[in-house]
């Protein structure tokens, strides 16, 4: 068989993998660590912790184990994990759910917005408006269900959508207006503005907001405000988090969807096909976690502000142009003033040049549009604070 067929081609080519001449490549983030574990470089491309969450939900989690937590969890998810977030959306944002009807665990959020897409979308009449640069998955998942993806871009360095841009994005065949605040790869925070034209725009438009909030908190100026609270957002918002960001357990993949009960039926209807469940004896383990104080999540949001001004300046003093993020894991660097003229040649040649590895950000972005961002680099800096020196001090040697 030359060509093996099925859709597997297009989610190809909508996460951008497949070359000029058909062939299929690996991620850029498998390209990337690959690097960094060939030459002995620093990985500060892909966004995972080098250290562990706190011990509270890793010995929930032990404990679990040890207690025979080891089998099918229920296909929404365990009771008290379900409990769990409904209590966390009560306390940090005013939202009311039922735990039994509005709240499904999921496969981390990588499986909680597969499954949304594949549930709401119907083709190739289906359209989904995102924010570009864009996480990759969401191409991919897009694609996957036929549909077609409509990117807004968001411009260097305050990483802000244009409001007429976005209104001339949504129209009638506008199925879902995708929404990651605070936002992957940018580390922008949207304005309240924003918010409420993307509340407007599904309005007019009879569209569902889908909004990934992984990193809500990890917000750095001002707590995080999902989108489902505005007025008249409720009863069309699918909002999407998990542990791994919050708990630094990225390897975990406990995730849970949220939204109006009838949503969350049709998005279970799919979520059941894929993982079914999964993750039983970390389940308990993070509904431990969202019920820690109030100073743990204030905590892990003052740590990572100080680990990114730290990345910040280093970045600077090596002779990057560098945009200051409001939330995540990430900075974006501008690598022009370096010479670059591409940022993935330039991220290639990184590791050698001077032990680090950054994303560049066209990896994030569509074929099209990937000239907009034609020097900028992604670094994470969620990593120990001597990891980040030393960083700093090799990326100090470009400038020499």
């Amino acid at each position: 068989m030359r060509v093996i067929p099925g859709a597997w081609q297009r989610t190809a080519d909508g996460a951008g993998l497949r070359a000029a001449d058909g062939t299929i490549g690996t991620t850029i983030f498998a390209e990337m660590s690959g690097l960094a574990a060939r030459t002995g470089a620093i990985n500060l491309g892909q966004g995972f912790p080098d250290e562990d969450g706190p011990a509270e939900v890793l010995d929930a989690a032990m404990r679990a184990i040890a207690d025979g937590v080891n089998q099918y969890a229920p296909g929404r998810g365990f009771p008290d994990l379900l409990a769990a977030v409904a209590e966390h959306q009560e306390r940090f944002y005013g939202l009311h759910l039922d735990p039994e009807r509005d709240i499904i665990a999921t496969a981390g959020a990588t499986e909680a917005l597969a499954a949304t897409l594949l549930a709401l979308l119907d083709g190739p009449d289906d359209e989904v408006v995102v924010f570009e640069p864009y996480y990759d998955a969401y191409a991919a998942a897009v694609a996957l269900a036929g549909a077609r993806l409509v990117p807004v871009p968001l411009r260097w360095p305050d990483f802000q959508p244009d409001l007429d841009r976005l209104t001339a994005a949504v129209s009638d065949r506008t199925r879902v207006i995708l929404v990651n605040d605070p936002h992957n790869p940018t580390g922008a925070v949207f304005t309240p503005a924003v918010r409420r034209r993307i509340v407007e725009l599904a309005e007019s438009h009879d569209a569902i907001i889908v909004t990934d909030e992984v990193y809500e908190h990890l917000a750095f100026d001002a707590p995080h405000v999902p989108i489902a609270t505005l007025p008249g957002a409720g009863e069309r918002t699918v909002s999407i988090s998990s542990a791994g960001k919050t708990f630094s357990v990225t390897g975990w993949k406990i995730g849970w969807v949220s939204g109006p009960a009838p949503v969350i039926s049709a998005i279970l209807t799919v979520k059941q096909y894929l993982t079914y469940v999964n993750g039983s004896p970390f389940q308990p383990a993070v509904a431990a976690g969202l019920r820690l104080p109030d100073a743990f999540f204030e905590g892990i949001a003052t740590t990572l502000r100080e680990k990114r001004d730290v990345l910040g300046r280093g970045l600077t003093a090596a002779g990057f142009d560098v945009s200051t993020p409001r939330g995540t894991y990430f900075t974006v660097a501008d690598a022009a003033p370096l010479g670059a003229t591409d940022a993935a040649e330039f991220c290639r040649a990184l590791p050698e040049r001077a032990g680090v590895v950054g994303i560049p950000l066209t990896a994030f972005a569509s074929r099209e549009n990937r000239a907009e961002y034609a020097t900028l680099v992604r670094f994470a800096a969620c990593k120990r604070a001597d990891v980040l020196d030393e960083a700093s001090r090799r990326l100090s040697l470009l400038g020499g």
